[in-house]
C-alpha cells in the first residue's frame, strides 16, 4: 500500500472516531479522553467482560407498560474486540417468582429482572438499561428511518392499538376495534419508528413468524439496522441528527451506566462494530409444557431438562462468551 493510501486510511479512521465521539459526547473534554484513550480497568466486569441487561418496555401509554417485551443480555469483551448479544425469551417460566421472566421487572424492578436473567444464563450482570417504546421510535425517526431486509413476509390481524386496550367497541364481543392489521412484505424496505416498532412487537402472525423465536430474530435484525445507520457518514456528519439522537439517549433511557463508563463502552462497541454477534437460545433447549395450574394457565417455556433447571443453557452461554 502506498504512503498516500496509508495516510488517507489513517485520516479516515481519525475522522470517523472524531465524529463518533462528537455525536455521543459533544463538547465534554473529560469524556472525550475516555473515548479516545479508553481505560477499561474502571469498568465493572467479570472474567474480562462487562455484561449489560437491556430491557424494552411498553411504557405508560401501553397496557402492561412495565412488562418487558424485549430482554437481551449484551456482553462486551474488554480484552479485545467483540460484543455478544443473547435474546432471552419473554415466556420463560421462573419458579422463584412463579411468573414469566417478562414480569420480573414489574414485580421487583431492575434488580429482580437482573437476578432472573442471571439465574437463567449463569452470567453475572453489572449494568442495565431500560428503553421504552417511545424512545425506540424516537431513535429510529431521529436516524431518518432504517433499512431492514424482511426475509419472510407476514400479516398480524391482532396488533394492539395504543390507548384502545379498554375500548368496549360498542358492545362488539370480539373487541375488533382494539386491533389493527399490520402487514410486511418480503424484501429490503425503509422503516420509520412506528413501522419498526410494529415489526419487532408483532406476536400474532400466522405460521413461523408468530413464534417468540421469530420475534427475537426480528428484534436483532432491527438492532443491526440501527447500528448500520449510526455508523453511516450521513448520520455522524450531521450535527442536527447527532443532537436529536443525543437527546433521545439522555432523556429516554434509564440506566446505571455513568458518563465516563459510557464513553469507554462506546469506544469498545465502536472498535467491535465488525464483531457483533447475535444469538437466540436454541429451540432444542426449551419446551412448551401443557397449559395447567402449575403455570397459572399460561403459555410458558421451560428448560427441556426440567422446570427451573438451567444447566444446559448456562453451559451454552458460557461457551459463547469464551
Amino acid at each position: 500500500m502506498s504512503i498516500k493510501k496509508i495516510t488517507l486510511l489513517i485520516l479516515g479512521v481519525v475522522f470517523v472516531l472524531f465524529f463518533a465521539l462528537l455525536y455521543i459526547f459533544r463538547s465534554q473534554v473529560s469524556l472525550a479522553s475516555k473515548f479516545l484513550f479508553p481505560d477499561t480497568s474502571q469498568i465493572k466486569s467479570d472474567k474480562g467482560r462487562a455484561n449489560f441487561l437491556v430491557l424494552g418496555i411498553g411504557g405508560k401509554d401501553h397496557t402492561g407498560g412495565d412488562l418487558t417485551d424485549t430482554i437481551m443480555l449484551v456482553s462486551i469483551n474488554l480484552e479485545g474486540p467483540g460484543v455478544d448479544i443473547v435474546s432471552v425469551p419473554r415466556d420463560l417460566w421462573i419458579p422463584e417468582i412463579r411468573a414469566k421472566i417478562n414480569s420480573a421487572y414489574h414485580y421487583g424492578g431492575t434488580d429482580l429482572a437482573k437476578a432472573a436473567v442471571e439465574k437463567v444464563t449463569g452470567i453475572k450482570i453489572q449494568y442495565s438499561a431500560i428503553v421504552d417504546f417511545s424512545a425506540f421510535k424516537d431513535m429510529v425517526d431521529a436516524l431518518g428511518g432504517i433499512l431492514v431486509n424482511v426475509e419472510t413476509g407476514f400479516s398480524d390481524k391482532l396488533y394492539p392499538i395504543a390507548e384502545r386496550e379498554n375500548d368496549t367497541c360498542d358492545g362488539d364481543r370480539a373487541f375488533a376495534c382494539r386491533y389493527e392489521t399490520v402487514t410486511f412484505v418480503s424484501g429490503l424496505q425503509l422503516m420509520n419508528g412506528d413501522t419498526a416498532l410494529k415489526f419487532v412487537r408483532s406476536r400474532h402472525a400466522e405460521g413461523s413468524e408468530g413464534t417468540d423465536q421469530a420475534r427475537e430474530a426480528r428484534q436483532q435484525k432491527i438492532i443491526d439496522a440501527i447500528k448500520n445507520k449510526l455508523l453511516s457518514p450521513q448520520i455522524y456528519l450531521s450535527m442536527r441528527t447527532d443532537k436529536a439522537i443525543f437527546k433521545v439517549l439522555r432523556v429516554s433511557i434509564e440506566t446505571n451506566v455513568d458518563d465516563k463508563t459510557a464513553a469507554t463502552v462506546a469506544r469498545k462497541v465502536f472498535d467491535s462494530r465488525n464483531s457483533i454477534n447475535k444469538y437466540l437460545i436454541p429451540d432444542g433447549f426449551l419446551v412448551n409444557p401443557p397449559i395447567t395450574n402449575n403455570y397459572d394457565n399460561q403459555y410458558v417455556l421451560i428448560p427441556k431438562e426440567g422446570n427451573g433447571k438451567w444447566g444446559e443453557i448456562q453451559k451454552w452461554v458460557s461457551e459463547l462468551f469464551k
